[in-house]
């Protein structure tokens, strides 16, 4: 298993920890992945390390004095 943190909005109960998300590929210099509905950001992924799976379910969410994050797992 491989866990990805996304920063998010405060978006309530739009994600749920132990529901299952899509994630969408960017590229740039690196990897971006963003939640389905946009409903967050991965942090620059690099090439190497790409994901292999589109969709990972939300393990954690934390607030920190910057942002608040969702830890999504996905299955590698």
């Amino acid at each position: 298993m491989r866990r990805i943190e996304f920063s998010i909005e405060d978006n309530g109960p739009m994600i749920e920890i132990g529901k299952e998300y899509e994630v969408t590929e960017y590229l740039s210099a690196n990897y971006f992945y963003m939640l389905q509905d946009s409903l967050g950001m991965s942090a620059p992924i690099p090439l190497a390390q790409r994901l292999k799976s589109r969709k990972g379910v939300v393990v954690e969410k934390k607030n920190t004095p910057r942002s608040k994050i969702a830890v999504l797992e996905f299955p590698e």
